[in-house]
């Protein structure tokens, strides 16, 4: 079994987090509109309310290299290894010209434990009803190709390590970034035990013809759609999926870039729009008593942060997340 599964204290919460989750290239980082502290800020306001200590937080392990190569090809890996083929997936161009060893610490090594988030999480989900990665959810990468920020396939891997480990015969993937998730799509194409439901912006990238293939529940948006078409879709075709197929786990991929004035979402979703959207899909696997694991994914405002985090006190308050740990009777 990988050394990325472990036990976590009575004590801990399942929310993952490791403070190298932040991206500092020395400033460079500031070239891309993503808010590269933003895990950090969504940590600092969960401090800062009370929520939550050093102590009862989840420090994930980085992925070793046999570990990725669960999913990811020896080829696409050795690919990391330039500069130039990072500054693509990264779409920071400038990145192309600094020295790899540069890069593999400053950007691929968060990304990297961001992965091991997400892996670890499942894992907990399945221990406590739910887990939450404070990052992740890279769902533009593929076992063999990278791109949108996304440089590993930790959707596709956290899925593939509950399998091996026969934890899980099948899972959903509900997905609602403002973007469709091309990456785990084109990993899971021709998997009935994977059910994906998708909900995102249809005039904005990726447009991947192919991997829409793989889609079970597809919901199509247009730019600036507001609160009550949203929330109604939402409702509408998640009831029908969960009707559908009643899966062993939901990965829910949380992308807060359909926030209204997000650069690259363009969508107009207000702040108790993602909120609400949130506290919805925790409710529905509550009531279906199926364990959640919610990655945090795309949101490139400075104000996601909070957002993401007063969400997080909003699902607790709803009693939808808790750190009691559950005990047989």
């Amino acid at each position: 079994m990988t050394s990325l599964y472990f036990d976590i204290k009575e004590d801990q919460w399942p929310l993952v987090y490791d403070d190298r989750y932040n991206v500092s290239f020395c400033g460079l980082e500031k070239l891309h509109v993503f808010d590269s502290k933003k895990w950090r800020n969504i940590i600092r306001y969960l401090k800062e309310a009370k929520f939550i200590t050093d102590e009862q937080l989840v420090t994930p392990l980085e992925p070793t290299k046999s570990d990725l190569l669960v999913v990811h090809t020896k080829r696409y890996l050795r690919s990391l290894k330039w500069s130039a083929k990072v500054a693509i997936i990264a779409e920071v161009p400038i990145i192309a010209c600094v020295p790899n060893i540069w890069v593999q610490h400053a950007y691929l090594k968060p990304m990297r434990l961001q992965t091991g988030g997400s892996v670890l999480a499942g894992k907990l989900a399945l221990e406590r009803g739910w887990a939450i990665n404070v990052g992740g959810g890279f769902h533009h990468c593929s076992g063999d190709k990278g791109g949108g920020f996304c440089p590993y396939a930790d959707i596709t891997m956290l899925i593939r390590f509950l399998v091996q480990a026969e934890m899980i015969q099948n899972a959903m993937i509900v997905d609602l970034d403002a973007h469709q998730g091309n990456g785990y799509q084109h990993d899971f194409l021709s998997v009935p035990e994977v059910y994906i439901m998708d909900m995102y912006n249809k005039d904005i990238y990726p447009r991947d013809r192919d991997a829409k293939k793989a889609i079970r529940r597809k919901v199509e948006l247009t730019c600036n759609v507001e609160d009550q078409e949203y929330l109604t879709k939402l409702k509408q075709h998640l009831k029908v999926a969960l009707s559908e197929f009643k899966p062993d786990i939901l990965v829910y991929n949380a992308g807060t870039d359909i926030l209204e004035s997000d650069p690259l979402g363009f969508m107009n979703i207000s702040d108790i729009g993602i909120i609400k959207r949130d506290e919805f899909v925790f409710e529905m696997c509550k009531q279906k008593h199926i364990p959640i694991v919610m990655l945090t994914s795309g949101g490139y405002l400075m104000k996601t942060a909070k957002i993401i985090a007063d969400s997080i006190m909003n699902l607790h308050e709803k009693g939808l997340i808790s750190g009691t740990v559950k005990r047989a009777v």
